[in-house]
C-alpha cells in the first residue's frame, strides 16, 4: 500500500516525515499522470502544485482554516489529500471527482471555481465574514480562529477583478495570505508588464543571493513602517526574505519570497511563519508546471489539459549533450477528428491574408481558441492579452474606432466577464466588434463552471447586435465572410468544444450568409415553398445536424422539415410565421439554455406577429446547472441528441407510446424530468 492509499485525513500529514511526506508526493503524482493518461485531464497546473498542496493542509487545518482557490484546475492533489482518492479513477465524469473545486463533493471545497481571478476577492470576503463571527484567528487575541490563505497563479493575478482583490486586500486588518504560485505560465506564455516583473524577480536573484539582499534591505527600514511591525513578530527564515520593494507593497501587502515551490521543508517553514502575521502576506513560491513528468515540463501548454495520451519512450536520444524530453519519447494524443477551434483558426488566417484591415486578440488562449497560427503568421495584427476578457474587448473597440476590423476569440464562458464592455464599449458606440465564441454549449468534462449556456441570451438584448452559428466548417466561413462585412455593430458567432461534422451535399452547397434568414436542410418538405410536414424544427447551430439525423431515422413515419437557423439576431420572422400557421409541431433546438436562448427569441417573434405558438417547442439546456460528464452523455441527460429529439418529436405528434420507438435503445436516464420547456 503507498502512502496515498494510507493516508485516512489531512491531518495524518502533521505527524509525517519529510521523506514520508516525499513519498506521499510521488504517490500523488504517479497517480495524476496514470489518470489523464486515461482519460484526459488538468495535468500540468497540478503536476505543479503537489509539493505545495501537501505543505498547505500540513500547515492549516482546512477543515476549519480556509482554503480559495483562483481558477481552481490545480485542485486535483487537494482533492487526494482530503479523501477522494477513490473518486479519481471517474475524473470529470458524474460519478467521480470533478476537474475544478466542488463544494457538494467536500467540505474542504468553498467555491466551485473555474474562472481566474476571483480568488482574492472572495477570501477577502470570507476574512471578512469571519471577523463580523468574531472567528477570525489572531496570533494572541483568538489563536484558535479560523486563517484564510487563496491560492492564485502569477498569470491569474494580473486580472481586473484580482486587481480589485488586492486593492481590498491591503485595507484588513488581521491574517490573510495570498499564496502565488509563480510557474511562469498561464496555459500558455503569460503576458503584460507584470509577467515581465515576475520575469525579472525571478532571474535578478538566486535563492541564496535574494536571501542576503533582503537581510541589508531590513537593516535600512526606517523606525514606525509596516514591514518593521512584520519584522518584530516574524520567524527568521520570513525575515530573510521580506522584500521591502515588491510591486504588493504598493497595495500595503508584505511579500515573503520567493522561495521553492518544490522543496517541502521550505515551504513548511515559510508557510509555519507567515501563517501567524496578523497582516496582508503574499507569499511568492517558485514553481514548475508539470514538475515530475519531463514531458510536461518541457511542454507545458500541451500537457495543460491534454486528452488521452501514451508516451513511448523507445525514441533514440541522439544529441546526449542536450537532451530533450520531446525528443526522447513519442507522444501520441487521443484525437477524435477536426475540431471547429482549428477550423475556425485556419479561416481566420485566410481573412487575415486576404484583408490587411483584420486584426485579432485572445485572452490566454491562443492553442484553445485557435489564435495560435494567426499569432504567428501575422504577430503585428494578433495579441494575447493574458486573462484581460474586459480589456481585450475594449482594446478591440479602440481598435474597430480606428478603422480596423477587430476579431475577438474567447470561450464563451469567459464572454461573460466582458459583457459590460460589449455593451458600454462596444454596441452602445455602433462599433463592429467580432465575438468568436469557442466551447459554446455543453463542454463535457470541465463541467458548469465552463459550460457556455447564457451568451445568446445576453448578447441578443444589444440593440443591432447580430449572432450567427454554423453547423459545419463551410458554414463556419461564410458566417465568417458575412461578418466580416458587418459594420453597423457588435456581431457574434458560436461554436461548440467537438469535431467538424461533415456532410458531403451540405458541403457542396453552402449558401452565402443573408442576413436573419434560415436554410432549410429538408428541400423537399421546405414550408416556405407550400410543402407539407408533420412536424418542423428550426435548429441554432450544429444541434441542426442531430435533427437532420432525427428527421432521417423518422421518415418512414413522418414527413419532417429541419431548418439550420444561422442566426439568433434576427430570428427569420417569415419563417417563424409560416412554420406556425401550419397548425403543425415546431420545434427549436440550441445547445444553450432555454432561458433567453434562440427558443425565446423566436417566441418573441411570433408574439410580435400575433401568431399562435401553443404547438411550439423550446428544446435546450434546463434551468438547472449541468455538471461534469462526457459531452454526449450531457446531450443525451438534457434531451438534444439524437434520441431526445426523437422522442420530442414524437411527442409533439401525439405518439408518446409508439412501439416502434418503445423498441430500440433506451435513452440515456436524465436528472432532470423536462429537458427542455414546452410552450
Amino acid at each position: 500500500m503507498n502512502r496515498l492509499e494510507q493516508l485516512k485525513s489531512p491531518a495524518d500529514l502533521r505527524s509525517m516525515t519529510v521523506g514520508e511526506l516525499e513519498e506521499l508526493a510521488a504517490d500523488i503524482r504517479e497517480s495524476i499522470i496514470g489518470q489523464v493518461q486515461k482519460t484526459g485531464g488538468h495535468l500540468a497546473p497540478n503536476l505543479g502544485v503537489v509539493e505545495l498542496s501537501i505543505a498547505l493542509h500540513r500547515v492549516f487545518d482546512l477543515a476549519h482554516d480556509r482554503l480559495l482557490f483562483d481558477v481552481g484546475h490545480q485542485c486535483y492533489p487537494h482533492k487526494l489529500l482530503t479523501g477522494r482518492a477513490p473518486l479519481l479513477k471517474n475524473l470529470r465524469t458524474r460519478e467521480g471527482m470533478a476537474g475544478f473545486p466542488e463544494p457538494l463533493e467536500s467540505q474542504y471545497d468553498l467555491f466551485r471555481v473555474g474562472h481566474a481571478g476571483t480568488g482574492i476577492s472572495t477570501a477577502v470576503g470570507m476574512a471578512r465574514g469571519d471577523q463580523l463571527n468574531g472567528e477570525a484567528f489572531h496570533p494572541r487575541e483568538n489563536p484558535d480562529g479560523r486563517c484564510i490563505a487563496t491560492l492564485i497563479g502569477d498569470a491569474s493575478i494580473v486580472n481586473g477583478v484580482a486587481m480589485e482583490g488586492l486593492n481590498n486586500a491591503g485595507t484588513l486588518k488581521r491574517q490573510f495570505l495570498i499564496v502565488l504560485n509563480d510557474n511562469g505560465m498561464s496555459i500558455s506564455k503569460p503576458q503584460g508588464a507584470v509577467a515581465g516583473y515576475f520575469d525579472r524577480v525571478r532571474v535578478s536573484h538566486t535563492y541564496a543571493d535574494f536571501k542576503k539582499g533582503a537581510r541589508r534591505v531590513l537593516n535600512r527600514i526606517p523606525g514606525g513602517s509596516v514591514l518593521e511591525e512584520v519584522y518584530h513578530r516574524a520567524g527568521e527564515a520570513t525575515k530573510a526574505l521580506i522584500s521591502e520593494d515588491s510591486w504588493f507593497e504598493k497595495f500595503g501587502i508584505v511579500t515573503v519570497g520567493p522561495i521553492d515551490g518544490h522543496d517541502l521543508p521550505t515551504l513548511i517553514e515559510f508557510l509555519t511563519e507567515v501563517r501567524d502575521i496578523d497582516r496582508p502576506v503574499v507569499l511568492h513560491v517558485k514553481t514548475t508546471k508539470g514538475k515530475g513528468l519531463d514531458i510536461a515540463e518541457h511542454d507545458a501548454t500541451t500537457f495543460h489539459s491534454p486528452k488521452p495520451f501514451k508516451v513511448n519512450r523507445s525514441v533514440v536520444q541522439t544529441d546526449n549533450e542536450n537532451p530533450d524530453p520531446a525528443a526522447a519519447c513519442r507522444v501520441e494524443i487521443a484525437s477524435s477528428g477536426r475540431s471547429f477551434t482549428s477550423a475556425f483558426g485556419e479561416a481566420l488566417v485566410a481573412l487575415m491574408h486576404d484583408d490587411d484591415k483584420v486584426v485579432a486578440c485572445t485572452a490566454a488562449m491562443p492553442d484553445g481558441t485557435g489564435v495560435t497560427d494567426a499569432l504567428r503568421a501575422f504577430p503585428d495584427r494578433t495579441w494575447d492579452v493574458g486573462i484581460c476578457e474586459s480589456h481585450a474587448a475594449d482594446m478591440m473597440a479602440g481598435l474597430a474606432k480606428t478603422g480596423w476590423k477587430p476579431f475577438f476569440a474567447v470561450y464563451s464562458t469567459f464572454v461573460q466577464r466582458a459583457f459590460d464592455q460589449a455593451f458600454q464599449e462596444i454596441a452602445l458606440q455602433g462599433l463592429p466588434v467580432r465575438l468568436c465564441l469557442d466551447r459554446a454549449g455543453l463542454v463535457g468534462g470541465d463541467g458548469a463552471v465552463h459550460h457556455g449556456f447564457c451568451d445568446i441570451s445576453l448578447l441578443r438584448t444589444l440593440p443591432d447586435a447580430v449572432l450567427v452559428a454554423p453547423i459545419d466548417e463551410p458554414s463556419l466561413k461564410a458566417a465568417l465572410s458575412f461578418m466580416l462585412d458587418y459594420d453597423e455593430g457588435l456581431s457574434a458567432i458560436r461554436y461548440p468544444r467537438d469535431d467538424v461534422r461533415v456532410e458531403e451535399h451540405l458541403v457542396n452547397n453552402c449558401p452565402p450568409f443573408e442576413m436573419g434568414k434560415a436554410r432549410c436542410l429538408t428541400p423537399s418538405c421546405d414550408v416556405l415553398d407550400g410543402a407539407v410536414a408533420d412536424a418542423i424544427v428550426i435548429a441554432y447551430g450544429t444541434p441542426a445536424l442531430t435533427a437532420l439525423d432525427a428527421s432521417r431515422d423518422l421518415e418512414q413515419e413522418y414527413s419532417i422539415a429541419v431548418y439550420d437557423a444561422r442566426f439568433a439576431k434576427p430570428v427569420d420572422a417569415a419563417l417563424i410565421a409560416a412554420a406556425l400557421k401550419t397548425n403543425k409541431p415546431v420545434l427549436t433546438i440550441e445547445d444553450h439554455s432555454v432561458v433567453g436562448g434562440f427558443g425565446s427569441a423566436v417566441l418573441e417573434c411570433a408574439a410580435e406577429q400575433s401568431l399562435d405558438a401553443s404547438r411550439l417547442v423550446r428544446l435546450g439546456l434546463p434551468d438547472s446547472w449541468v455538471l461534469q460528464n462526457s459531452r454526449s452523455a450531457q446531450l443525451a441527460e438534457v434531451g438534444i441528441d439524437q434520441r431526445g429529439i426523437e422522442r420530442a418529436i414524437r411527442l409533439a405528434c401525439g405518439r408518446s407510446c409508439d412501439q416502434a420507438f418503445e423498441s430500440k435503445a433506451t435513452p440515456a436516464k436524465s436528472d432532470h424530468s423536462n429537458s427542455g420547456s414546452l410552450t
